[in-house]
């Protein structure tokens, strides 16, 4: 099967989030079950300098009149060694070729034409799906995110003879949700009917995610409890009765990991390698990271660590309100993300009240993660609603056990220590119900009290180390969901 994948990121060329680690990863275990995959991308800066070898395959007109051209070209090989991917780029330079981050200016503003940006992207896919590439045509095009829920709408109402190609949209997080004010519509190159109800219309706006939720073929989301939050009013964001009108064509797969990146067993990155059989190398890893972050060369005082867009969704009003007891009882905390930078400062002031206890690495920092999670005790993921999360997973597997709110895909891959869980072992980390101080506070605690049994400890990392969260199973899903389709 000709899988095209359209997305705004991919790692390990551009990365602000878990997307890039979705979009690098799924093609190659797609691959590997028999599927010919390629990624379309934004002709970002960091995308168009790592595109190896590339071809001008096509060009197109926007709607607006700008000109695109779309490139062939191979990604990087990951790991090294490896048969390297071929992917497609939209180079647009007036569009795309921007210092910074792809989606915000210097002061954190979303580009005002973003709209157009990545319905630029969109339009490719179409175009892609339409045979612009004489040499080679999808069968089904797969959409992650917003930034590409535009497509499956180009796709319906192409101007010309539409090509049987099938369109899967996967929701990563139903709160971004890609709006814009009604007077951009005239400019996406659609017809009148595509504004309404049954459409992109959302509450007198353009929706981008509504495009997908409605015109794809099926969808997906990257969890199967998120899969059922996101038809209540409470997840919902204003799209569930559309989701539950098409939950017949809704699917939860959950994210993998990819070992190839994410394993303390072959991590270049990480002070000493280790697995669950040899646990050594994470007592040095917890020193290198103590060490190079400002925090106390303490070989027994328990390390949480949040690595987070500093965001409300995330639960870090949760961590701040806890931050005094957890260093009372002997903690420390180590925060690398960045976001609210009224959250930012207030967690900057927490480390300078609690020096050698409390340290803040604001922005993201891809290798610094490594360290982190290879050194840290905790991995906390304390957020409201989380529609897969793959921190806990990469906790999970170095080690790292999560402190979780028992939402979307953290309920999915956390299993709470409780008596009942350690009589039969099935527990890997602790996890609390309602979004409350108190709630947080509380699994906080029975961290600490599980910390001081090492026995018990033990135990429960070992079982969160075995847990096998690698890309095979959801590539499999996905590869039948196709055949589906195309059935």
């Amino acid at each position: 099967m000709r899988i095209l994948q359209v997305s705004a990121e991919i790692f390990p060329l551009l990365k602000t989030g878990g997307l890039a680690d979705v979009a690098g990863a799924l093609p190659q275990a797609l691959a590997a079950a028999g599927c010919d995959v390629r990624p379309l991308l934004p002709g970002f800066p960091a995308i168009m300098a790592g595109l190896q070898q590339p071809i001008a395959i096509g060009s197109f007109t926007l709607p607006w009149g700008e000109s695109a051209t779309v490139r062939l070209g191979s990604l990087p090989a990951v790991p090294a060694g490896t048969a390297p991917l071929r992917a497609y780029v939209v180079d647009a330079p007036g569009l795309f070729d921007r210092p910074g981050n792809p989606y915000e200016d210097a002061q954190r503003r979303p580009y005002a034409d973003n709209h157009r940006r990545f319905a630029a992207l969109c339009w490719a896919g179409a175009h892609l799906a339409h045979g612009i590439d004489p040499h080679w045509g999808p069968q089904v095009v797969h959409c992650h995110d917003w930034h590409a829920a535009l497509t499956p709408a180009c796709m319906r109402f192409w101007p010309g003879p539409a090509d049987p190609v099938a369109s899967v949209y996967t929701v990563h997080n139903l709160a971004y949700q890609g709006l814009f004010e009604r007077h951009h519509f005239g400019e996406l190159g659609l017809p009148a009917a595509a504004f309404q109800l049954e459409g992109l219309e959302f509450h007198g706006q353009v929706s981008f995610m509504k495009a997908g939720l409605y015109y794809a073929d099926h969808l997906s989301t990257v969890s199967p409890t998120y899969a059922s939050e996101i038809q209540s009013a409470e997840q919902g964001c204003g799209l569930d009765g559309l989701l539950r009108a098409r939950r017949d064509r809704l699917s939860g797969i959950l994210n993998g990991v990819d070992a190839n990146v994410w394993d303390p067993a072959r991590d270049p990155g990480i002070a000493r390698r280790y697995d669950v059989q040899r646990l050594a190398g994470k007592a040095r890893c917890k020193a290198d990271l103590q060490r190079g972050t400002g925090l106390d060369t303490q070989a027994d005082a328990p390390l949480f660590a949040l690595i987070s867009r500093l965001v409300e969704q995330k639960g870090v009003h949760l961590v701040l309100a806890g931050v005094s007891e957890m260093v009372q009882q002997g903690g420390q905390l180590l925060v690398l993300g960045n976001g609210d930078p009224d959250l930012e400062q207030a967690l900057s002031l927490q480390a300078l009240q609690h020096p050698g206890r409390v340290a803040v690495h604001l922005g993201y920092d891809e290798a610094l993660a490594h360290k982190v999670f290879g050194g840290s005790d905790v991995t906390l993921v304390p957020s409201r609603f989380e529609p897969c999360g793959l921190t806990q997973m990469y906790g999970l597997k170095y080690g790292s056990l999560p402190l979780v709110r028992a939402v979307g895909g953290l309920a999915d891959t956390v299993v709470d220590a409780d008596l009942a869980t350690l009589e039969d072992r099935s527990a890997t980390g602790f996890a609390f119900g309602p979004f409350t101080d108190a709630a947080y506070r509380h699994a906080v605690r029975r961290a600490f009290a599980l910390y001081r049994n090492r026995a018990a400890w033990a135990r429960v990392r070992n079982s969160g180390m075995r847990q096998a969260f690698d890309w095979q199973v959801p590539a499999q899903q996905y590869a039948t969901l196709y055949r589906s389709l195309l059935a």
